[in-house]
């Protein structure tokens, strides 16, 4: 054989070897490397030791910004069965295996109906874009589409397929990891009801242990309690009304201090839209509320301020009573800036990507940096807020007037509602007294983090007829706010350990094609489709028969 021969000998052998599939290498030549897992994914993958099953729901005829997200959800579960072949997946047509819409929604799938048109008819499609995880005896469903107000299908969809790997990892995660987590709901401070806070432990109950933390002794945290909350990974203290002593503060402090994570949703003013509802003349007193929680937050370089926070620009509307026509009230959506709404403007993980959250009453946070400490601004107001400092009164004819100041209230700068913060936490007692009364007392925290929000009501969910409402849902205005969104991120963030989050942060340009000029030029690119390929086989075909007839014709 000719030596001259062989790299090209050795070129066809790889050709083949790849044409019959005995190996495969791909190279990810985005910008964004949106086809590279990453290293958190892959860890999660290797993780699972028994063999899991994800059925894709996302098979059949339905327009093509779907089949885009089939393809990406295709590519992916592909790459994760390389990763572990213990991952397997299959795509579903409902409509072709005849699976009755009941069924479907029974295993907590919702439709989605959507126009097509096609050959000039307008049609309508039932689609149940989700994914169905089954695991050791175990399933769960998850929707593959991101909700956010306000954006249209084509965005719905980029968003969808820029938090593809993060859904699927994280729900993959959740369902085959053998120790869940432990979250501690605080139970003495004369917090959320049950009824009210039940949005929140279901959410919280798909991927953690939750329970509640009760004082066995006294009404208050004392050293017995310590064992306990040594059990939970993270504490939600939620709408505390009745002060903190000076006791519970120092075990609290120890808690963090020893990596316990903290969720704090606190009222710094008593203001409730129950009870101006009923009021005879629509007008309640504000007045602050002391949680006896001022030191401990400033240690962490924290201020919560005792003012309500009107944004005239950010805002939820008010369904009220606005007339009456032949005995049969007439509503009206009206603005209401004492519900001012958290938009995101910063790629966070916690917030990206999610509806506005719509809080009720809040005051403002001040940051005041300690060292160590990474502070983290997750929402915050308008330009165009308003303070209005308390004992004050809230009317509700204030609606008609939102830009008018009131008294007391002033023009300011945009107002923090909520902040993460992250690094290594130093104790406020490390130089007092207290100290002693705490065995094995520990003055500075491992890297640790915590989230602050400035509102007792954000994981607070309606009641109607005694049954717990969906939490973020307004059944006045029919809305869906991202509150819920916003608290599992916020959990998720606390206790990850797999750096899962960042995932959320994702960005993939969408590429899109011009539709018109498809349209138009529609038939060329199919004959040239067509054709091209067999031109470069016959010109390939007639270039090997010439030179096999000029070697050989001698």
């Amino acid at each position: 054989m000719n030596k001259k021969h062989l790299p090209y000998i050795i070129l066809f052998a790889v050709l083949l070897l790849g044409a019959a599939g005995l190996f495969s290498t791909r190279f990810d030549l985005t910008k964004e490397k949106r086809y590279t897992l990453s290293d958190s994914s892959v860890k999660v993958l290797k993780a699972v030791k028994k063999p899991l099953t994800i059925e894709v729901y996302l098979e059949g005829d339905f327009p093509a910004n779907f089949k885009q997200l089939r393809n990406e959800a295709k590519f992916m579960l592909e790459e994760f069965r390389k990763i572990n072949p213990k991952i397997d997946y299959k795509f579903i047509d409902p409509l072709k295996t005849k699976m009755s819409q009941d069924t479907l929604v029974a295993m907590g799938m919702q439709p989605s109906k959507l126009s097509d048109m096609k050959d000039g008819k307008i049609s309508e499609i039932i689609i149940f874009p989700y994914a169905v995880l089954k695991y050791d005896g175990y399933g769960s469903s998850h929707s593959l589409i991101s909700q956010q107000t306000g954006s249209d299908l084509d965005q719905q969809i980029n968003r969808s397929i820029e938090s593809l790997e993060y859904n699927l990892v994280s729900n993959i995660k959740s369902i085959t990891q053998e120790h869940k987590k432990s979250i501690g709901i605080l139970v003495n401070q004369e917090e959320l009801r049950p009824d009210e806070f039940r949005g929140f432990v279901n959410m919280a109950l798909e991927n953690y242990n939750v329970g509640p933390v009760i004082p066995t002794t006294t009404g208050e945290l004392t050293l017995p309690d310590i064992p306990k909350l040594k059990k939970f990974d993270a504490l939600v203290i939620a709408k505390p009304r009745k002060p903190f002593t000076d006791g519970e503060k120092v075990i609290l402090d120890q808690y963090i201090m020893n990596g316990g994570k903290t969720l704090w949703m606190i009222d710094a003013v008593n203001a409730e839209m129950d009870t101006l509802n009923v009021s005879e003349n629509k007008k309640i007193m504000a007045y602050p509320i002391d949680n006896n929680l001022t030191d401990f937050f400033f240690n962490f370089g924290l201020r919560i301020n005792p003012a309500l926070v009107k944004d005239v620009q950010k805002f939820a509307l008010l369904r009220l009573v606005t007339g009456e026509v032949q005995g049969n009230p007439q509503f009206t959506s009206l603005p209401w800036p004492y519900f001012p709404l958290g938009i995101a403007e910063s790629k966070n993980p916690v917030t990206n990507n999610i509806n506005p959250v719509k809080f009720e009453f809040p005051t403002s946070i001040d940051t005041l940096g300690r060292p160590g400490i990474k502070t983290n601004v997750l929402y915050e107001s308008s330009k165009k807020t308003l303070l209005k400092q308390v004992p004050n009164y809230v009317d509700l004819k204030e609606i008609a007037s939102v830009d008018s100041l009131g008294q007391n209230e002033k023009p300011t700068t945009p107002k923090i509602f909520a902040v993460s913060l992250e690094g290594k936490f130093s104790s406020g007692y490390a130089a007092r007294s207290e100290r002693n009364t705490f065995p094995n007392f520990k003055p500075e925290s491992e890297n640790n983090k915590m989230i602050v929000i400035a509102d007792g009501d954000v994981g607070r969910n309606k009641v109607l007829k005694g049954e717990p409402l969906p939490l973020g849902f307004d059944l006045l205005t029919n809305q869906q706010f991202g509150n819920e969104q916003f608290l599992k991120n916020a959990l998720d963030y606390l206790l990850d350990d797999s750096n899962l989050m960042e995932l959320r942060n994702r960005n993939i340009e969408a590429r899109l094609l011009d539709r018109q000029r498809i349209n138009e030029e529609k038939a060329q690119w199919q004959w040239l489709n067509l054709l091209l390929p067999l031109a470069i086989i016959g010109f390939l075909g007639a270039l090997f028969f010439w030179l096999r007839k000029r070697r050989f014709s001698k």
